[in-house]
């Protein structure tokens, strides 16, 4: 297989069908393209064997002799690719057993906004914040570089500030509007993380947007950054709020917890938590879980959580300010008609909690609710007398 040919079986296989995510190149199988987190093969090219992945593998990592070492000492390798006049992939070529298997993400080429997305209307906020630190957190395709880049396109729409993008690949390639933006890729244009946003700090940014906080040092410079009145952006792969402030402390030394819940609270603005749940008719929809910044937040950061004193009980009670748990978000899908109540109840945080909020919204439209939910509403009011 060339070049050329690898450029049009991606394009075939992008056009094989609308909601087309992930390309995958394994051995043993034929090509698969992901759709609505199903795979698919792709019948047209046979089954790949060790050697046709080998040489798609070689293809795609080129001449780049930092991507073949990478492969070669971590097992794997993060890249991007662009087909001519075409679509734009990210990329990671990694082995199995020896051989060599691909994945490659597509990357949409229209920049979201915060309005295409339907996100809700508290993270209109974000954008005009003039610095501190935002935290977008979620798993691995839960939507978090799109999310970001639709904050990103705002602020680039209404202010005349320099933005810096460290990205690890450039998944949205933004023109430059009222700001000026200058994206920069892992392996390209900086080493890693860590000398990428040191180099940014020198070069007069007031917005910083750095792909992944991976490690103590790239957090420690981000916080650095956020408290001399930058505005930094950053994900991590963390469940919700709760989960990434433990995160960020538990990368630091337990002396130095202290010091770091204490620097944590007074420059954190939100923590933005992303789910992908399957949605009713097809395609995915996006659940957020939203937590701004308020003296009982500041507190719960530098104190810890405890039983009665969580992160999440602090959202749910903090619906008027925009904030929301991923339950209520979830509830509010399922209201609207975007997932079911197996769906909802399945990728809820608490079960019995969503399952509570789900039969009051059931009852409220005069249909049957589950027994459970007859069951414990029936409880509450007895111990209401």
């Amino acid at each position: 297989m060339s070049r050329a040919e690898l450029d049009k079986v991606l394009e075939a296989m992008l056009a094989a069908g609308e909601r087309v995510s992930d390309i995958n190149f394994s051995p043993g199988r034929p090509p698969q393209m992901e759709v609505d987190s199903q795979l698919v093969p792709f019948d047209r090219v046979g089954v790949l064997t060790p050697e046709k992945t080998e040489k798609i593998a070689k293809l795609i990592i080129g001449e780049n002799q930092d991507l073949a070492a990478d492969l070669e000492r971590k097992g794997s390798c993060d890249c991007s690719l662009q087909v001519p006049n075409g679509p734009r992939f990210r990329v990671n070529v990694f082995l199995v057993d020896g051989a060599h298997a691909i994945v490659l993400r597509s990357l949409p080429t229209q920049i979201p906004t915060l309005a295409s997305l339907q996100l809700p209307e508290a993270l209109g906020k974000v954008p005009e914040l003039k610095n501190g630190l935002v935290l977008v957190t979620g798993g691995t395709g839960s939507g978090k570089s799109t999310t970001l880049a639709a904050i990103i396109d705002a602020i680039n729409t209404t202010r005349a500030v320099h933005i810096v993008t460290l990205e690890d690949p450039i998944e949205f390639k933004h023109p430059h509007k009222k700001s000026t933006i200058n994206q920069r890729e892992l392996g390209k244009d900086y080493k890693d993380f860590v000398d990428g946003l040191r180099a940014a700090l020198r070069q007069a940014p007031k917005v910083i947007l750095v792909g992944e906080m991976r490690d103590r040092a790239t957090v420690e410079i981000a916080m650095k950054a956020a408290e001399t009145g930058h505005l930094v952006f950053s994900t991590l792969h963390t469940i919700d709020a709760g989960q990434t402030i433990g995160r960020i402390v538990g990368m630091f030394e337990a002396s130095e917890a202290n010091l770091v819940r204490g620097r944590l609270a007074q420059m954190l603005r939100y923590v933005i938590g992303q789910r992908l749940l399957p949605k009713d008719g097809g395609g995915r929809v996006a659940a957020l879980e939203i937590m701004g910044n308020d003296t009982r937040v500041r507190e719960l950061i530098v104190e810890g959580e405890g039983r009665e004193r969580t992160f999440a009980k602090i959202i749910a009670e903090s619906r008027s300010f925009g904030w929301q748990t991923f339950d209520q978000h979830i509830v509010d899908l399922f209201d609207a008609g975007h997932v079911t109540e197996d769906i909802a109840l399945s990728y809820g945080s608490d079960r019995a909690e969503v399952r509570r909020q789900l039969d009051q919204r059931i009852a409220k439209r005069g249909q049957k609710t589950s027994e459970i939910g007859d069951l414990e509403m029936a409880f509450t009011r007895r111990v209401q007398r």
